[in-house]
């Protein structure tokens, strides 16, 4: 299943990683626990603004079926049942959420060498219908998703995009919002290792004429350090650096700061996530 285009999802996700994973404002610990039976339980504390929340997630494996489950201090139940090629390049994602009983939703996706299709649909009395389909190669891939409101019988989103990717760069465009935004990035990865990369971002609003360009990358000081920069024209400011103190587990120090406004408060946050 990884030799077609991958999925409308993945167009422009490497740009949008490198700009905004493992950013973070808040203060996180998790530790991890794996067993030889295929279970996984994440233990995860946060604190955001003030107010500490905290979850725990267990992981289920068995053949080509994965169940995960979480429990958040509000008592909400969370689970994702994954099938894989229960039909022949496909994966099945069922969710629900309790006591939210209208949060279900059926997803199936669809492999295959130059084409991948998703549709996923609520189940609820009126379920949302989200279907998005991609062309193409992993070199080059075309794709477009649309959302359908079956309440309203109107369209909820619909959006295009195009990638293209080549050893040591990939780029994309993306026309969303309903038309309304258009965002180009570029990602060049400055070793042949891929450990180190520069990225580049500009997005157009269209209703507000806004523009917002940003730029930022990444650098790996050795096997176990990376650094992490972003700089956008309104003159946010963000950092990050990621250290692996022991194997697998990792600590991230990041920060954020407006360069036009030196007098507020900057935003840190601080995770610890601890494997075995």
């Amino acid at each position: 299943m990884g030799k077609g285009p991958g999925l409308f999802s993945d167009i422009g996700k490497k740009a949008k990683d490198l700009l905004t994973k493992d950013y973070s404002s808040d203060q996180k610990f998790s530790v991890s626990t794996y067993s030889d039976a295929g279970v996984a339980l994440t233990s995860t504390a946060v604190k955001k603004g003030g107010l500490s929340t905290g979850d725990v997630a267990t992981q289920f494996k068995y053949k080509n079926t994965v169940i995960d489950v979480k429990v958040d201090t509000d008592s909400n139940i969370s689970t994702t049942i994954t099938f894989t090629e229960v039909l022949p390049s496909t994966k099945t994602i069922a969710s629900f959420k309790v006591p939210d009983y209208n949060s279900g939703k059926l997803e199936v996706q669809y492999f295959h060498d130059h084409a991948t299709f998703t549709t996923a649909i609520g189940l609820n009395q009126s379920p949302g219908i989200d279907v998005s389909a991609t062309i193409g190669t992993p070199s080059i891939a075309f794709g477009a998703e649309a959302g359908y409101d079956t309440t309203s019988g109107n369209f909820a989103k619909y959006t295009a995009g195009i990638s293209v990717a080549k050893p040591d760069s990939s780029a994309a465009i993306i026309l969303g919002d309903k038309g309304d935004t258009i965002r180009a990035s570029y990602v060049h990865h400055l070793d042949q290792f891929k450990n180190s990369a520069a990225v580049g971002e500009i997005t157009r609003r269209f209703s507000t004429n806004e523009n917002t360009f940003t730029v930022g990358g990444s650098y790996a000081v050795d096997h176990l350090t990376v650094v992490k920069a972003k700089l956008n024209n309104h003159g946010r400011l963000g950092a990050l650096l990621q250290h692996e103190v022991i194997p697998k587990s990792v600590l991230t120090i990041s920060g954020e700061v407006d360069t036009k406004a030196l007098d507020k408060n900057p935003r840190f946050g601080l995770a610890i996530a601890l494997k075995p």
